[in-house]
This record gives C-alpha cells, structure tokens and sequence, in this order.
C-alpha cells in the first residue's frame, strides 16, 4: 500500500489533470454541475454493482471515476469563486470533527447506537427542523424508505422487538389482501405501498439491507434466466414456442447449477 506522501502526490496529479482537462478539452470545457449530474448517478450505480459482485479490481476503477467527477465539480465551483476543492475537503473534516465528540471532545458513548442517536441530535442543533430532511427527495423510493427508517430509529421512534415488526408485516398483508378482493386499484396500491415499508422495516431488524438482498436476487433471476435462453437455442428453439414445463427443465438445471 502507498504511504501518506504517495497518496498526496497521486491526488495533486489529478488535479493536475483535472486543470489540463478543463483548459484543453472541448468535451471537458462544457460540462456543467448539470450535466455531470447523471453521469455520477450512473458511476454510484456501477460501483454498487462492483461491490455486490465483490470485484476488488473493478471497484478500484469505479472509485477513481467517482474521485474524477468529485474533483470535476470542486473545479467547476473554482471558476465562479463559489467553492474548491480544499473548501470540499474542509467542510467534510469539520463536519466529522463536530459530529464526533466522543473522538474529539469529551463525550463517552457506550455503542454504535448511541453514537447514531448523537449524530441526529447534533443534526437537529444545526438548524434542521426535522430529522427527516436530510433524506435526498430523488433517491430510489426503496433506499429511500430505508433511510426514512434509519433517521426516525436515531430519535428513538421504533419497535421494540423483531417479533413486532413481523406482526405489522402480516397486518399489512391482510390489508392489501381485502383491498384485493374489493378491487380499488388506487387502495391496492396505497397497501402494496404500506406492506413494501414494513418489509424494509423488517430486513432492518434481521440487519439485512433490503436494496442489496433485492438486487442479488435480480442477478441471480438474471443468470438462470440467460441460462435457460441458452438452452433453448441450443435446442434451436425460441423461449415464446416453448411450454412452462419446458422450461422449467432448464430453470431446475439453473438453480442447481
């Protein structure tokens, strides 16, 4: 691994590159903090698969793309005299500074739980008026029903034991399951709604993350599903012209493969 002096060395170059690329490229000279807005979503998305898939190299690679867009934004606010990278920097330590007494003051903390019900409380001194509001409004309703929940247990709204939560669970269940009878689409999807959030409740509980549990499962339908289209056209045959009994053949060989 580089020593601390490499490591600065390796992030001046960068922004030594990042100068070059801002003054010399066509393509680099129009981006905007729009324009690079998408293009990072994308990047985030890459790197969470790299972790999923735990591929060391590749979540190397997507890192140094994030690191690349950080710096191509601190540049950007450069040019208007808004902000720099330094200022970047800065703004992130002393925020971990003050949110850290128990490291860098004299506050004692017994677990990982009381330092998270620390961390809103601080948050709130700011000048939040809820603790809800640090919650990004375009995040994917999935993550964001996650932090919803994480934000809310820092304050202490929360079950008490697991067995609660999956009792609300089957509440939910029940629920949407009248409204199914019933009909009401707008009602069904109000239930649906409330069943999917205590679900994600409940992952919390088990200390499973809802977001990388649901997307293993994509992946795993993915590769048996890719395996069975490889069946089929072994066979010379197209999935449409084959039964479910047929293919089920091959989903059973996928599984146990």
């Amino acid at each position: 691994m580089n020593n601390r002096q490499n490591q600065l060395a390796a992030f001046g170059r960068l922004l030594d590159i990042m100068d070059d690329l801002r003054e010399k490229c066509p393509w680099d000279k129009k981006q905007t903090l729009e324009s690079l807005r998408h293009l990072t979503i994308e990047e985030t998305y890459e790197l969470g698969d790299a972790i999923l898939d735990k591929d060391m190299l590749e979540i190397k690679k997507e890192l140094g793309d994030l690191l690349l867009h950080i710096v191509f934004y601190a540049k950007i606010g450069s040019e208007t005299n808004d902000f720099d990278i330094a200022d970047v920097a800065n703004s992130i330590c002393d925020k971990l500074i003050e949110r850290h007494p128990h490291i860098y003051g004299d506050v004692v903390v017994e677990d990982e739980e009381e330092v998270k019900r620390n961390w809103e409380k601080l948050k709130l001194k700011e000048g939040r008026k809820s603790v809800l509001e640090g919650v990004p409004k375009s995040l994917p309703a999935l993550v964001k029903a996650s932090r919803i929940q994480d934000k809310v247990k820092g304050v202490g709204f929360d079950w008490e034991e697991t067995h609660q939560v999956w009792d609300k669970v089957q509440e939910e269940l029940n629920e949407l399951q009248e409204e199914v009878k019933v009909g009401n689409q707008d009602k069904m999807e109000a239930e649906f709604g409330d069943v999917l959030f205590s679900m994600i409740n409940y992952a919390r509980f088990l200390k499973i993350n809802p977001e990388d549990a649901l997307e293993r499962t994509n992946k795993k339908f993915i590769k048996r599903f890719m395996y069975l289209e490889s069946k089929a056209g072994a066979l010379g045959k197209n999935l449409s012209d084959m039964s479910l009994a047929e293919m089920d053949v091959f989903w059973e060989e996928a599984k146990r493969l």
